[in-house]
């Protein structure tokens, strides 16, 4: 008799030996190990690395080892202390920048393969997104901007950049210098999102240069090889993925996470005063050239779907409504982008720089509103003004006190990165990067202990209560 699953005697197994046959091994691979696939669209060009490596197995694609290598990172791990909304430890449910990247990954990588996109390609992006966001997201974004300003500034996409090429521990140069992660030509340009320097940012509807950019002046060595042939500032069609994702999944998650919190309802937008808050906030922080009425119309047609929950009370139904009206909105945010840019390029496989993401005007403004949601409710909120200032002057008194000690104090790579320096930009480059790499919890004891003399974190103001 035989049990279905185990070997018969038509197919005996392999006698055990004292070292069994590894896969990295060819002879002895099964036949359903297989080698790695290569996605259409991509060749040698794409799969170049920095610094060059030697010959590998051929059971892992060179996207899926890029995968691999940011997915082990240490600034992955990172993200998993590092405010998202709320900070990490205010509650048990709320999203950090480690969770919220996994979604984004999930989000992207689906929608990438479904347009021809290597998925790993795309997931290694989704994953890297985030990486170089410094303790406290966006408000220690601005923080560590204002620190920097003499030396080009601080931005969160800029310091991805400079992680997966240099900071990040895996590959050194024939010189002995870092090349960071040493990721292919594809996958840094996928995690790209702003491929332009502080000085050749474009310009918004307002004649002034947008704030965000990928990559600072001394990281421009990389940047200049990934993006050779590019000749414009557009994003691989990869990259275009990655930020769609991530539109679509904060839009939706930070509104559930706020919703959770007990920050706020979705029904409290039928009273006429917060909804024209709520709309007036959106047009401030995302759509400046949009008129209210149009908002206005975007919102209306999120609480005419039928999965719209107007009021949760934190059962377990009411758990399962807002989790169904997430999925709900991220299908539908996700398809209608996915017909859109079908019905412009046919079903060829869409890749690298052969193609657009096309987003439909009424589901932009819609990602739009649900992100002015979040921001009015959570983000912009008057009880939250005296944590987001003592956050920042904790960052800022940290940078003051690690300048004037110099390297006595800095984490022993930043130490050999602040002695190799070879002027006191680059000097301050390094203490930048050394608070940007710290989470919200090292960076609170790291000002409680260096700065105020104590033995314990420094303590952070509690938000104001509700009215």
């Amino acid at each position: 008799m035989s049990i279905t699953g185990q070997g018969t005697n038509e197919n005996p197994r392999a006698p055990k030996t004292t070292q069994q046959p590894s896969l990295f091994w060819p002879q002895h691979r099964p036949p359903y190990a297989g080698e790695a696939t290569q996605t259409p669209g991509y060749d040698v060009w794409d799969m170049a690395r920095w610094v060059p490596e030697p010959a590998k197995s051929t059971y892992r694609s060179d996207f899926e080892r890029d995968r691999a290598r940011i997915l082990h990172s240490a600034a992955l791990r990172r993200l998993a202390a590092k405010t998202q909304v709320v900070s990490p430890g205010d509650d048990d449910f709320i999203r950090n920048r480690l969770t919220h990247s996994l979604e984004v990954a999930q989000v992207g990588r689906e929608f990438g393969r479904s347009l021809g996109c290597d998925p790993d390609v795309v997931d290694a992006a989704c994953l890297s997104h985030d990486l170089g966001h410094p303790p406290f997201g966006h408000n220690g974004e601005q923080a560590l901007d204002e620190a920097a300003a003499q030396i080009g500034g601080f931005e969160g996409n800029a310091q991805t950049l400079r992680l997966l090429t240099r900071l990040e521990p895996k590959k050194m140069t024939d010189q002995g210098s870092p090349a960071g992660l040493n990721l292919t030509r594809a996958t840094l340009d996928a995690a790209t999102k702003y491929p332009w320097r502080k000085a050749d940012a474009p310009l918004r509807s307002d004649g002034q240069p947008t704030r965000k950019f990928g990559v600072y002046d001394d990281d421009a060595a990389v940047y200049e090889w990934f993006r050779q042939g590019v000749d414009t500032q557009r994003l691989s069609m990869e990259a275009q993925v990655m930020d769609l994702a991530d539109d679509i999944s904060y839009c939706v998650h930070d509104v559930e996470d706020g919703i959770v919190s007990g920050m706020f309802q979705l029904g409290w937008l039928t009273t006429p005063e917060q909804r024209e808050r709520a709309i007036e906030t959106t047009r401030q922080w995302y759509l400046p050239d949009t008129a209210p009425e149009i908002i206005d119309a975007a919102l209306s047609r999120l609480e005419s779907t039928s999965t719209w929950v107007a009021s949760a009370d934190g059962a377990r139904h009411a758990h399962a409504a807002l989790k169904d009206m997430t999925s709900q909105l991220i299908g539908r945010f996700s398809t209608a982008a996915f017909d859109a840019t079908r019905d412009a390029y046919g079903n060829d496989p869409l890749t690298r720089h052969t193609a657009d993401v096309i987003v439909p005007e009424n589901t932009a403004l819609e990602i739009a509103t649900m992100k002015g949601i979040a921001a009015h409710f959570v983000m912009s909120s008057a009880r939250r003004q005296p944590l987001y200032e003592a956050q920042r002057t904790v960052l800022l008194e940290l940078v003051e006190f690690l300048t004037l000690t110099e390297d006595h104090y800095l984490e022993p790579m930043y130490a050999q990165d602040w002695q190799d320096a070879a002027s006191d930009a680059e000097r301050k480059r390094v203490i930048i990067d050394q608070i940007a790499s710290l989470t919200d919890n090292s960076a609170l004891l790291w000002h409680g202990t260096l700065v105020r003399g104590s033995a314990a974190p420094t303590e952070l103001p509690a938000e104001s209560p509700l009215n």
